[in-house]
């Protein structure tokens, strides 16, 4: 792979994928990002559709609210992406679903307003806050 290309795939490996951007990442704090992922938060890598390609399998996708739609594993239940409908040309890793996620460092918080009062991370980074609310 070249500078710019990563790997990534699910937690039982029948999900394999492959990206050719830099990731732009974030946490977001967000109820729908907490429910999809079981956590207080999910961090996200948002990089061109464009960039994308499965190696192995696909993700099956969910509508997970009226804006937007989640791709997980249906073997393992890895959740993989989320895309938004008024942005087609862009979408988000789970970047713990990269193979190396090291060097992914959140650049800021997104539905902050969201945010549970005892997380830490990310706490000096610019916040941006959602209406949304599922």
């Amino acid at each position: 792979m070249t500078g710019a290309e990563r790997s990534g795939g699910c937690l039982c490996g029948n999900i394999r994928y492959r990206v050719t951007s830099q990731p732009r990442v974030h946490y977001c704090h967000c109820d729908m990002c907490r429910r999809a992922t079981g956590s207080a938060f999910a961090v996200l890598g948002w990089v061109p559709s464009a960039s994308l390609w499965w190696l192995k399998d696909k993700p099956f996708h969910r509508r997970s609210s009226p804006i937007a739609q989640r791709g997980f594993c249906r073997d393992c239940g890895s959740p993989i992406t989320l895309a938004y409908d008024a942005s087609p040309s862009e979408i988000a890793l789970h970047v713990g679903t990269f193979d190396d996620p090291s060097d992914l460092t959140p650049h800021y918080n997104y539905g902050s307003g969201q945010r549970l009062g005892w997380i830490c991370c990310g706490i000096d980074l610019p916040h941006h806050d959602t209406e949304e609310r599922w």
